[in-house]
């Protein structure tokens, strides 16, 4: 599959990755999906993350990855329309350094996590993450990085 990224920045700190990086882990995630794709990638703070969180999951506090699945429909450039992430970049790097994983690979996984679940995929009872767990390890594999279920466990 072919992504069409848009990116937003509303923060840049504490770091995240440029635009190419980003689309390369979501062309990833969406490798096995013919066709062309549409998603968004907003990057934001923690305030933001909190803000969305409690608005669309009734949770007050700022989470890794927010995902907000499309339609699906094709749009009139002929892309199908995934939906939008929304990756909170404080957060994720808290997590990196509490998990001990690099940033860079814990950024891959959000990614790679929010853009399975705009494809429909879910974690929801042990089958559904088992699976999940499966597919994310083998498109971070393919992309060079360690399971994320098992770095910081050694």
């Amino acid at each position: 599959m072919t992504v069409m990224l848009d990116v937003q920045y509303g923060t840049r700190r504490p770091w995240a990755p440029a635009v190419p990086t980003l689309r390369r882990w979501a062309a990833a995630a969406t490798a096995a999906v013919a066709g062309r794709a549409r998603l968004g990638l907003r990057v934001v703070d923690a305030a933001e993350g909190r803000r969305l969180n409690r608005t669309y999951r009734g949770k007050d506090k700022a989470t890794n990855v927010l995902s907000f699945g499309g339609t699906g429909a094709r749009l009139p450039t002929g892309e199908r329309f995934l939906g939008d992430l929304v990756i909170c970049a404080p957060v994720v790097a808290r997590e990196a350094r509490a998990q001990g994983k690099a940033l860079r690979a814990h950024w891959a996984h959000m990614v790679v996590h929010g853009t399975l679940h705009l494809l429909g995929l879910d974690h929801g009872d042990a089958r559904e993450a088992g699976e999940m767990e499966r597919m994310e390890t083998g498109i971070l594999a393919g992309l060079g990085y360690d399971n994320p279920y098992e770095v910081g466990r050694r």
